[in-house]
């Protein structure tokens, strides 16, 4: 490894942590801004609601005092929360005291991960495909008359998209369901039942995302394309009689794409956010339909939990794609 790639990596490396750090540091003292008592607080909704019909009040009060020390220095109380974390402790439910949040995160994050990386590759390389190839001097009549729709498509937000799928598909064809997710219980089978059922389900969430998107990344790189057109490697490409294929992606896409990586780092936080309103919509069993409950019934620390792990995962995908950057194009590791 080269000293400047190694540079570049570190300084990328303790941007996550820094972001890390922040991200956490703000989800501790968010809660503790609440005017009052916030577990009295959340109990008392709760149970003037019938939300804690089935919870000891007591116990729950009880716990969280003696897990959080809310008697102790803030920074005490600080220091244990990072403690916590480090131990992949996030504390337990109101509502369904006494399950852990971080068991409640550990089983709606494999489905929000999977529907996320999914759908955005989906509609990343199919988008960049096709606005590379729109720009293209040899793009055929057909790929242009793609344009209009993907406008369309692009100028609608994935909530509305999941509305009109859920119609044709689930209510007209029947195609699909239109809603739900598989149980957890039944992913440890891994037969062919279980996987088409859950490939079932996560169908129509991942086509809106995906729908939502392509139309975005296609007009980005088509405009990127057109600008690299005019660039003098490519006159010296086709000079020299390279395959126009080889041209179209090693001297065309390759350098444009650098612009979109760029657009897709810019655009997670959107994408993650669109994401989580899909799942709501679909009541699909991910982080997004685990915060819509939490919300609803003013469980903060699922909230709390649910929050931070989407800000790290956030920006763990914003350092991985700086890690993509160096393959893209070596004059950035200096």
């Amino acid at each position: 490894m080269s000293r400047e790639l190694a540079r570049y990596l570190a300084t990328r490396f303790g941007q996550l942590l820094l972001i890390v750090f922040v991200a956490v540091s703000i989800n501790f003292i968010i809660p503790r801004l609440l005017p009052g008592d916030p577990v009295q607080t959340a109990l008392a909704r709760l149970q003037a609601t019938g939300g804690a019909q089935n919870v000891d009040i007591q116990a729950v009060s009880a716990a969280y005092r003696a897990k959080y020390g809310l008697d102790a220095p803030i920074l005490e109380q600080y220091i244990n929360y990072w403690f916590d974390l480090f131990r992949l402790d996030l504390g337990v439910s109101f509502a369904n005291f006494p399950e852990k949040v971080s068991t409640m995160i550990g089983n709606a994050l494999p489905w929000s991960v999977t529907l996320l990386a999914v759908a955005t590759l989906i509609a990343f390389a199919t988008g960049s495909l096709l606005g590379a190839r729109l720009a293209w001097p040899t793009a055929g009549r057909g790929i242009k008359a793609f344009v209009p729709l993907m406008m369309i498509l692009t100028s609608i937000p994935f909530y509305l998209l999941a509305i009109i799928l859920i119609y044709f598909f689930a209510v007209v064809l029947k195609w699909f369901p239109p809603a739900g997710g598989v149980d957890t219980t039944r992913i440890m089978r891994l037969d062919w039942a279980t996987t088409e059922d859950i490939l079932r389900h996560a169908f129509l969430p991942c086509l809106a995302i995906v729908l939502g998107n392509v139309g975005f990344w296609a007009l980005g790189m088509r405009s990127q394309m057109v600008s690299v057109l005019g660039e003098d490697y490519i006159t010296f490409a086709e000079a020299k009689g390279l395959p126009p294929r080889r041209i179209f992606v090693w001297y065309g896409m390759r350098n444009a794409l650098l612009a979109q990586v760029t657009a897709l780092a810019l655009s997670l936080g959107s994408v993650v956010s669109g994401a989580v309103l899909v799942e709501v919509i679909f009541n699909y069993p991910g982080l997004g339909s685990l915060l819509y409950v939490a919300i609803r019934g003013q469980d903060y620390f699922v909230i709390q939990g649910v929050v931070l792990m989407l800000i790290v995962s956030l920006a763990v995908l914003l350092f991985l794609v700086d890690l993509i950057y160096p393959l893209l194009d070596p004059r950035i590791r200096r």
